[in-house]
């Protein structure tokens, strides 16, 4: 049985502002998708819905992971059950070591019923695991001893990220703009990461402005979202098409959606 998170007529409000207006999507484990869109469109509130943010009031219509419906859990329910999502601006953890935040969140996602005070991963099986994954993202071993995020660049944020999905492992990873601020190079080495972490193993839902994140993560689907709602799906060739062309062909397409769009980015500017 393949393994599925199937979000049915989603409805999400933020300071009880709709954003979502009845989004449709089904991701399998095992595959890409792409989710690009104009700013304001509605695609880290989509994100942070499904992760289970409580700031994101679901309104109407289902979250649902293989059958059953997930909209009663908390964030850490729903990570144990193993959905992940890296930040678009992930936070801080002044004085909480890398490698200390990450046994205990390996260990917590992985023993899902474990009781608190109950033993951590072995530190040698640990050790040698985060050692193995640093190797793979080319990571100096003296970032496993920093404090999480805690003057780190908007590229070794973006590492700290793709290093916690290659830990935790999970079902279905949501990637909000793992690019964002990056140099060329260092876009290149996320993207090399996440295919090589990722593979056929998770399904893995990619919200970008470029392509460049995709060269290595060909999406089976590319999906547009416009004034909170899918509008468009296509392959890899709509991503290439929105990156190099833009947005005017999509919203000439849907007035609608285009409309509602404006509206929704006037209200975020007031």
């Amino acid at each position: 049985m393949v393994e599925t998170l199937k979000i049915t007529d989603l409805h999400v409000a933020v300071e009880g502002k709709p954003i979502l207006h009845g989004v449709n999507l089904t991701i399998n484990r095992g595959e890409t998708h792409a989710l690009m869109g104009p700013n304001g469109s509605g695609k880290s509130t989509l994100g942070n819905a499904v992760m289970g943010h409580p700031s994101y009031e679901v309104t109407g219509g289902s979250i649902e992971l293989n059958g059953e419906n997930i909209l009663a859990w908390d964030a850490t329910q729903r990570s144990r059950a193993g959905i992940f999502m890296a930040f678009q601006r992930p936070m801080a953890i002044p004085g909480v070591k890398m490698a200390e935040f990450l046994r205990h969140a390996t260990t917590n996602v992985r023993n899902p019923d474990r009781k608190e005070g109950e033993e951590l991963i072995p530190m040698r099986q640990f050790r040698k695991e985060l050692t193995e994954k640093m190797g793979q993202l080319r990571m100096d071993p003296e970032f496993a001893r920093r404090y999480v995020n805690d003057g780190f660049s908007g590229g070794e944020m973006k590492r700290a990220e793709i290093l916690q999905m290659a830990m935790l492992r999970p079902k279905f990873a949501i990637l909000d703009e793992t690019d964002s601020g990056l140099d060329v190079d260092a876009v290149k080495l996320a993207s090399e990461s996440i295919a090589e972490i990722g593979g056929d193993q998770m399904g893995i839902l990619i919200i970008t402005h470029h392509d460049k994140l995709l060269e290595r993560n060909a999406p089976d689907f590319t999906h547009v979202m416009l004034g909170g709602k899918l509008v468009e799906t296509g392959g890899v060739e709509l991503a290439h098409e929105l990156y190099t062309e833009g947005y005017d062909r999509i919203r000439a397409a849907y007035p609608e959606a285009a409309a509602a769009g404006e509206a929704m980015t006037e209200a975020s500017a007031v």
